[in-house]
């Protein structure tokens, strides 16, 4: 059904390729696509923020400069159909042309009627478009339907699959068996909680040097692995509090390594979570999160209104003691903004901090996974740990929650 070894003939439509991050989806289509020499136009749907610049590289990929500039300023489908087609006229296809979309998923987030004309696109042209996806057909299908594509499944690379992928990242300095003992320790503490790739990849740099440090001091021989292996452990299971978490450098990962070593007192009987470092504005969404959880939503323009401070009293803690409330993901961004004052970060590194404080359990995602229901959180820390959290940025959280007005 894919005919994508005979470029004469006509391929499949769309094809749906799914699987987890780091499963291989894009460099098996690079490598494909480039090895058989195929005209291809690849389009990263977090990168096109808009439909007009997904058109624009699909027109430059296939059609160069003068094509993609026909396109009006916003242009609409029916103005990127048209000109697609009449390209199409001017230089017909010899072979199938193939249009990789990354991270697919977004495309739900776009014009309903945007995803079933891609499907159909093969109506103007000998085009095949293959969407590439972290998520099931079944939540990625338009409500409007839509022509069905082949579906692929990419499989995650199993425990094996992985030793050997990461040990071919070996240290120059040290033999292959070395290393592959260190991958194998490595996995044996994280593939339980962690079959990523790429993150796997991280925290085998970032934890190499202190497996080596036996070595350097001269205490003990490559091959004594079981030595190695007492004198790693225990780091690595602190490690395990930042998967995923990968705002976490090597630098700052041996900073908190001393600074927990020293620290004392208060601090101490918190959450695990405590430890590590989190980036500076995941500290702001967290400390935004927690206010959205604990004030009632009509108090929010007496707190975050540009106006004068009131004077604060103890009260009866009656949001605190039922529990934290969830929030809708505007109202944690409006807060943000707020309490941030000014120091802004980019909009998809946010939206990426968000993500992983989810991944951490620091908050809980508790909607439904419906197109028509807009995501809502909760936040899951202590008021101890929220305090820690909002004095290494130096925030007076408890001015700003409605329990101590």
């Amino acid at each position: 059904h894919f005919h994508i070894t005979n470029p004469q003939q006509y391929s499949y439509p769309s094809i749906f390729i799914y699987g987890h991050r780091a499963s291989g989806k894009s460099h098996v289509m690079h490598v494909l696509l480039k090895e058989l020499e195929l005209p291809h136009a690849t389009v990263s749907c977090v990168e096109c923020v808009s439909v007009a610049l997904l058109f624009e590289q699909v027109l430059l990929s296939f059609f160069g400069c003068d094509a993609a500039s026909l396109l009006p300023r916003s242009p609409s489908l029916s103005d990127f159909v048209r000109i697609y087609r009449q390209q199409c006229s001017q230089s017909p296809a010899k072979q199938t042309r193939y249009i990789v979309m990354e991270k697919a998923e977004l495309l739900r987030d776009t014009d309903a009627n945007l995803l079933p004309a891609l499907l159909r696109l093969q109506e103007l042209d000998n085009v095949t478009i293959i969407l590439l996806s972290e998520i099931v057909w079944d939540k990625f299908r338009p409500n409007t339907g839509c022509f069905e594509p082949l579906l692929l499944h990419f499989p995650d690379y199993s425990k094996g699959e992985l030793q050997q992928i990461l040990s071919q990242d070996r240290h120059p300095s040290y033999t292959a068996e070395f290393y592959s003992s260190y991958i194998n320790i490595l996995l044996g503490v994280f593939y339980s909680v962690c079959r990523d790739l790429r993150e796997l990849r991280h925290l085998a740099a970032l934890n190499f040097s202190k497996f080596c440090e036996p070595l350097a001091e001269g205490k003990v021989k490559e091959t004594d692995t079981h030595k190695l292996w007492r004198n790693i452990e225990p780091h690595l299971k602190k490690a395990m509090q930042t998967v995923y978490l990968r705002e976490v450098s090597s630098l700052q990962w041996e900073q908190m390594q001393q600074m927990e070593e020293k620290e004392s007192g208060a601090l101490r009987g918190l959450s695990a979570h405590t430890h590590v470092e989190l980036p500076y504005y995941s500290k702001f969404l967290l400390i935004a999160a927690y206010l959205a959880s604990y004030n009632p939503a009509r108090t929010d323009k007496r707190f975050f209104l540009k106006v004068d401070r009131f004077n604060f009293t103890p009260k009866n803690l009656l949001n605190h003691l039922l529990g934290p409330k969830p929030f809708p993901l505007d109202r944690l961004l409006a807060i943000f903004y707020s309490v941030v004052d000014n120091r802004v970060a980019p909009t998809a590194s946010i939206f990426s901090q968000i993500s992983s404080l989810v991944t951490l359990q620091l908050l809980t995602q508790v909607s439904h996974d419906d197109q028509l229901d807009a995501p809502k959180y909760k936040c899951a820390v202590s008021m101890d740990f929220i305090c820690a959290i909002s004095r290494t940025v130096n925030f007076d959280i408890v001015k700003y929650l409605y329990d101590f007005l």
